[in-house]
């Protein structure tokens, strides 16, 4: 699923003091219907796509495929601009994420948050109102940018705010509101495919709902203090922080994130600094996680999940039903993830899950291979339900591992001179290949048939001998800890570390030993 995650750490585990105020609660429920609108876009996408009325009015040569039935049950829907459709949205997103981190950093948080809310507005109109393909498709694009602008500051907002003991939790709290999204959206199209021929206008305008919530929010909320510091407003920004944390004694944090900050502007290109080798392992893994997260075929069984269960022979009632059921296991996973994430620790959960997922997705292939051949539809009742359970496994797997876990790793892991950077470029490789496999999934089901599950189970084999032995696990341990206690303890990484510790005395370099170098 693809959804944004930062967070920002006290050093060194220190304990400020802070009550969990009003204000807190209602700035993060707040700041969440963002998660809220982008799970939603996400989710009513593949519904939309399998109702007639909907393709009748767009796509009518993917109707008349649907409806002749002498195309291989596998390549109904194979059509690009269908894919189009689903795809523009990330392309979008991905593209607006680069002037996103500009915006959070020279207008805040929350002005970034208004101007997510103001582009899912309009994008809703387009949509609600399309009357041809091209009006469909801008207002894609237009959602598009408002899920660029809300992943970028949406996550940062929340971790902010947030007194430290609970940032774990809140940190998800932004990825269970993208599968709550996801879950509202599946009902929703269960609900209005029954209503014809604008059933699928209903659903596409109802993302209104949490594009006013999100930018009635961005109206009301305090912009952070860090965001307030960070452009020079530190009387503000004092202020701010005695509000939130409900106490006048904010002293000790106030001048840390005066600290941090000045240590962030002295950064003056993140991006270059992102390539140096000492930055070299936390890098390669936040663009390893993202690229493994979409090649589990999480996407493309979310995206696609009714037109998926249409093409294996359920009827249309029974397949957007079925989405449900994979969306409501989605959301009751990553209740899982928030609970046991920092008890069990990282590389437990992304090993039990490769394991669950790469079974379920070998005996999906397996029933569809036996099951499914070119032209017949049924799959019988009890495999029908097997191949429903073999998905929830599959869903449910994911959400308490890669789902939320692909965003929390990179956000702890990147020291803070580079965290905004390496952010951005997180959240851009997520979002790119999120549109590879979103613009290729229905043109490869088509090919490939029922071994496009065998090629999802290979690539988690794939990622769980990677985690296995090059992921380090960081449970516990403070962000400003990190190099000592994880990547100079790494069997591999650790070559990685040896050459940033060079300081110039008296014009000599030397090494960490105090040997002349």
């Amino acid at each position: 699923m693809p959804a944004g995650g930062f967070s920002v750490s006290a050093p060194s585990g220190v304990e400020f003091e802070a009550k969990i105020t009003p204000i807190v609660i209602i700035s993060c429920i707040m700041a969440a219907t963002g998660g809220l609108m982008f799970g939603y876009d996400v989710g009513i996408s593949g519904g939309v796509t399998s109702m007639d009325d909907f393709l009748g009015k767009f796509f009518p040569a993917v109707l008349r495929k649907k409806q002749e039935d002498k195309e291989s049950n596998y390549c109904k829907y194979d059509n690009q601009g269908l894919q189009l459709f689903t795809s523009s949205l990330y392309l979008a997103g991905l593209t607006a994420t680069f002037f996103a981190s500009y915006t959070t950093r020279r207008l805040g948080r929350r002005l970034t948050m208004l101007v997510a809310g103001v582009f899912f507005l309009v994008g809703v109109i387009f949509n609600g109102a399309a009357q041809d393909l091209a009006m469909l498709i801008v207002g894609r694009i237009l959602l598009g940018c408002g899920v660029g602008f809300a992943n970028q500051a949406v996550p940062l907002f929340l971790s902010e705010i947030a007194p430290t003991r609970i940032r774990g939790g809140l940190n998800i709290l932004f990825q269970l509101n993208v599968t709550i999204g996801i879950l509202f959206a599946n009902l929703v199209n269960y609900g209005t495919s029954k209503i014809h021929p604008w059933g699928w206008r209903l659903s596409l305008s109802l993302a209104g709902i949490p594009a006013v919530l999100l930018t009635l929010g961005a109206l009301f909320v305090t912009d952070t203090p860090n965001s307030l510091i960070e452009r020079g407003r530190l009387e503000e920004g004092k202020a701010v922080l005695k509000k939130i944390r409900g106490t006048d004694n904010v002293e000790p944090e106030f001048n840390e994130i005066v600290e941090a900050s000045r240590v962030a502007q002295e950064v003056k290109h993140p991006f270059r600094n992102l390539l140096q080798r000492r930055n070299r392992p936390q890098l390669v893994i936040a663009v390893l996680l993202q690229i493994f997260q979409q090649f589990t075929g999480i996407n493309a069984i979310m995206f696609y999940a009714p037109v998926l269960f249409n093409t294996l022979g359920f009827k249309s009632d029974a397949s957007l039903y079925s989405a449900v059921i994979t969306g409501a296991v989605n959301v009751l996973s990553t209740l899982v993830s928030v609970y046991s994430v920092d008890r069990v620790g990282r590389r437990m959960l992304l090993l039990e899950a490769g394991v669950q997922m790469f079974l379920s997705q070998v005996a999906i292939a397996v029933v569809l291979g036996i099951k499914v051949t070119d032209h017949s539809d049924n799959l019988g009742h009890g495999w029908a339900i097997a191949v429903v359970v073999m998905v929830c496994t599959f869903v449910s797997s994911f959400a308490w591992s890669w789902g939320p876990l692909g965003w929390l790793i990179p956000s702890e892991t990147f020291p803070l001179e580079t965290r905004s950077a390496g952010q951005s470029v997180t959240v851009c490789v997520n979002l790119l290949f999120t549109f590879v496999i979103a613009q290729a999934f229905l043109s490869m089901l088509c090919h490939l048939k029922y071994a496009i599950f065998v090629f999802f189970s290979a690539w988690v084999l794939v990622m769980s001998l990677f985690v296995l032995f090059f992921l380090p696990e960081t449970k516990n341990v403070p962000i400003e800890e990190m190099t000592e206690r994880v990547w100079k303890q790494h069997w591999f990484w650790k070559r990685y570390m040896d050459d940033d510790h060079h300081h110039i005395v008296n014009g000599k370099i030397t090494a960490n030993n105090g040997a002349s170098v």
